[in-house]
């Protein structure tokens, strides 16, 4: 079929697709991910890994003919979609049905279970079409594009399968569907079930409704053999469930990377510039999500993620640390505009990579040591933390020690400032106070010391310099005046108790000036791009962890259950929302609001003993 063709044939997908918003469902193994709507269009699909060429790109509006950039079903007729996991797995079902009551199911995974003692998670995804009822009339549209939207890729089609080529480039479409309908674009009633498979340029030697139909029972088998093993809170066991599952989704366990988000470019408000790429690894987000995912009792993602950081770690001996790297550790995170893609609903700029690599943001070290230090202490590790890692640690505690009041940009990332950030130093203490911790577990007593001396010098300094009296809080940096969330963490962290006066005023202060409603702001003063207009949905979740924390727990579970009902139709969050009509805004599903979640339910859910052992 030709692009003209193509441009002239219908656009319904296209057309729901730009009225949209982010009531998207996520699938993925781990390597690869893909984002769904609401009538199944599969419009966000990097490859051959999750920072990879978007080859499914509508969610961004590629300016190649509409439509393009998305692998749709489409029902003659539609009049009703619903939409929902198979409980506790990654697996997507769809129920299109047309006026006259015909239906179809389509369900969609990325193949992940158990084989010949690996974890098998190939690049590719699986999309089974069914007959629920009546005699549905489909068309079956698969239109990838390669460089980020810039390029059309050639076709060449064989007895069931359709390649997709462009210079250094290659994807195939294997299916038992009708390839001359696939081709066309043209209707034809579905009569018998079918498989389509988009996945690297290789062939299948066994029949398709053989291979989608154990793959889809191993990987429906293999997350609910996962989940069986979290240990959930008694309340809100869905929303966790969920939680959990679209982190293990955003890890990349090939390197043991965890991407912030497995977007780019979905802004932080309607029509702003504070659009970026998430889909790198933070040291900052990589530690809240390998502690939620602990505290849930899934500690392979910490051991994974160790192995990354060890990497890293090798790759710039006696270096400086990035705040972020790429699932890869050493590839280029430049970051370039791309103007082959309008934006999310047309908002650009569109940008690959992330500028955030290059700033110095100290509180990284902190981050990877909170992350790792677990294996020290819990007893269930086949490998546990020993001196050679503790060695190791040490020299990311000497950089704590030594840059702890140095100015950064901050968590925040500032573009056009530094300053010594009060959570920097924090967190620079926490690492080398958590290295004492760890050395005393080891009968390291000199290093205890060691470290317990760089813990309260750079304690003294942070409580001598980042108190406002006046505010009766803690500020932002030393000598400022101004709040941010992160000093909710200070709790958290442990470098002040819940019912310390000054932490109560801390959260106070941040309430009465942060607060929009029940959501929270990060800070409210102007910074690089104006002032911010959306609520970044971990602050809040931290707000409630603040709040829950030092005995306001009734106000806590109420916003906890409105950032529960902000959730889209699915279950998951993205970054940010407007606190003005619930809207939600930024990269999506947002690995800190999902961790938020989780940390939240645990702190707020009755015990199992008090709700069911105990319970009447």
């Amino acid at each position: 079929m030709t692009a003209a063709a193509r441009a002239r044939s219908g656009k319904s997908g296209a057309d729901r697709l730009r009225q949209g918003d982010l009531q998207l469902g996520v699938i993925g193994n781990s390597i690869v991910a893909a984002l769904i709507d609401k009538y199944a269009n599969i419009v966000w699909h990097c490859v051959p890994r999750l920072d990879g060429d978007p080859v499914l790109c509508r969610l961004l509006e590629p300016k190649m003919n509409d439509g393009d950039g998305m692998m749709s079903v489409e029902l003659r007729g539609l009049a009703e979609a619903q939409q929902s996991y198979i409980d506790n797995t990654a697996v997507l079902v769809t129920t299109l049905t047309d006026e006259q009551g015909g239906s179809i199911r389509i369900t969609d995974f990325a193949p992940r279970f158990k084989q010949y003692d690996r974890m098998y998670r190939p690049a590719m995804l699986i999309r089974r079409i069914e007959t629920v009822a009546g005699t549905p009339v489909i068309r079956i549209r698969v239109r990838p594009l390669f460089d980020y939207g810039a390029t059309q890729p050639s076709r060449t089609l064989g007895s069931n399968h359709i390649r997709f080529t462009a210079p250094g480039a290659a994807l195939r479409l294997t299916t038992d569907a009708p390839i001359a309908f696939i081709d066309n674009e043209s209707e034809f009633v579905l009569t018998q079930s079918c498989t389509l498979i988009l996945g690297p340029d290789e062939s299948f030697t066994e029949s398709l409704q053989h291979i989608s139909r154990e793959f889809l029972e191993r990987t429906i088998e293999y997350w609910i053999e996962w989940v069986r093993y979290l240990s959930v809170p008694f309340e809100w066991q869905d929303a966790v469930i969920r939680a959990a599952i679209t982190l293990k989704l955003c890890s990349c366990e090939e390197t043991g990377a965890i991407v912030a988000a497995l977007t780019t470019s979905i802004p932080e408000a309607a029509n702003t510039p504070r659009n970026w790429d998430y889909r790198f690894c933070w040291m900052r987000d990589a530690y809240f999500v390998v502690q939620a995912l602990n505290r849930l009792g899934a500690t392979k993602t910490m051991e994974d993620f160790l192995r990354y950081i060890t990497t890293v770690v090798a790759q710039h001996p006696g270096e400086e640390l990035q705040p972020v790297y790429g699932i890869v550790p050493n590839s280029s995170m430049e970051e370039r505009t791309v103007p082959s893609l309008r934006g999310y609903r047309g908002m650009g700029p569109v940008r690959v990579g992330n500028a955030a690599f290059s700033q110095r943001q100290n509180d990284t070290y902190g981050s990877i040591v909170l992350a790792v230090a677990q294996m020290f202490f819990d007893h269930r590790l086949p490998r546990r933390g020993d001196a050679a890692l503790f060695r190791q640690l040490e020299g990311l505690g000497e950089k704590a020690a030594a840059l702890a009041l140095v100015p950064d940009a901050g968590l925040w990332e500032f573009r056009g400032r530094e300053r010594v950030h009060t959570h920097s130093a924090a967190m620079c203490w926490a690492a080398c106070r958590r290295l004492a911790k760890i050395a005393g577990a080891l009968d390291l007593s000199e290093r205890a010391a060691y470290w317990r001396d760089h813990a309260d010098r750079i304690r003294k300094a942070i409580l001598d310099h980042a108190w406002n009296a006046e505010r009766n809080s803690f500020v932002e940096s030393f000598g400022g005046h101004d709040l941010d969330a992160s000093l909710l963490l200070l709790q958290e962290i442990g470098f002040v108790a819940a019912d310390d006066p000054r932490f109560l005023g801390t959260v106070e202060a941040i309430g009465a000036e942060l607060r929009r409603g029940n959501h929270l702001m990060r800070y409210v003063v102007p910074d690089d791009f104006g002032r911010p207009h959306t609520a970044f949905t971990i602050c809040t979740f931290w707000y409630v962890d603040a709040l829950a924390a030092t005995g306001r727990r009734e106000e806590a579970r109420a916003i906890f259950e409105t950032l529960l009902a902000s959730r889209n139709r699915l279950g998951m969050l993205s970054e940010d929302i407007d606190p003005r009509d619930g809207s939600l805004w930024g990269n999506f599903p947002q690995t800190y609001s999902m961790v938020g979640l989780i940390v939240c339910a645990m702190r707020l859910s009755k015990s199992w003993e008090e709700a069911f052992w105990r319970g009447s």
